[in-house]
């Protein structure tokens, strides 16, 4: 059974996440995203893609639940490595694919967020990177895009404080481009779907191999070491207390370790 829920009209491709109640990023939410995009690469009718999420929020999250059943560092590194190869397809995708963020986009629903081209959010939206908070690290190249909007100092701060910010303040920094009530959030996402989408197809493909160019050539190189270093915390001790502390709901204790 799909964890998407993919509609098709008017060139614009429809994908909500519908994994209640968080829409927490699981392997099989990201090997049907995965699969979701492969049908829309043959389908030269899809001219913009929306992505949201069905309930309370876009994706609070990773499933971190999910996390626990690996046991080596390496399962973590490849689970990172997926991550971001997915990720880095969405960003290198030959049409645009705009985020429509309502209640939460945090750690791994953040970063699959930054990997799309475009962001709309609602005012009151919770935005970050709460992973410093459970005793890991980002793994789906947050530490690389976030920097990119927001600036070194604003990444630092959000990273290793863990303290989201508003949708509105999103919008503000430049991780987000718009943010909206939340009345108005979806139909403002589906009308600069339907603008995007309206535009020759030619056209809209050259300037999604184009704008890239601007990107620093480090990003790969800098992905490839959080991914390492992603599975080299998950084998510390202060990783499984906190990991541990968060399914049973309390303040961890962290030893360093």
């Amino acid at each position: 059974m799909s964890t998407l829920n993919v509609q098709k009209e008017d060139h614009v491709a429809t994908i909500t996440i519908e994994s209640p109640p968080a829409n927490a990023l699981s392997s099989a939410i990201l090997q049907d995203l995965s699969s979701e995009l492969d049908q829309i690469e043959k389908d030269g009718d899809i001219k913009a893609i929306l992505l949201k999420g069905e309930g309370k929020f876009f994706s609070a999250g990773a499933d971190i639940k999910e996390f626990t059943s690996f046991q080596q560092a390496s399962d973590y590194e490849a689970l990172a490595s997926k991550g971001q190869q997915l990720f880095h397809r969405i960003e290198n995708f030959h049409i645009p694919v705009i985020a429509a963020i309502h209640g939460a986009a945090l750690g791994g629903g953040l970063e699959l967020a930054m990997s799309c081209h475009i962001r709309y959010v609602t005012h009151e939206a919770k935005i970050g990177l709460p992973e410093l908070n459970l005793g890991i690290i980002p793994g789906f190249a947050g530490t690389q895009r976030l920097p990119r909007y927001v600036g070194a100092a604003k990444a630092y701060e959000m990273t290793l404080t863990g303290i989201p910010i508003s949708g509105e303040e999103a919008a503000h920094y430049g991780l987000a481009n718009k943010s909206f009530s939340e009345e108005d959030l979806f139909p403002a996402a589906e009308k600069l779907a339907q603008t995007i989408a309206a535009k020759s197809g030619p056209t809209i493909h050259h300037v999604m191999k184009l704008i890239p160019y601007a990107h620093t050539s480090q990003l790969e190189e800098g992905v490839k070491k959080e991914a390492t270093a992603f599975g080299q915390v998950f084998g510390n001790d202060d990783a499984k207390e906190g990991i541990q502390a968060f399914i049973e709901k309390r303040k961890p204790q962290f030893n360093d370790q």
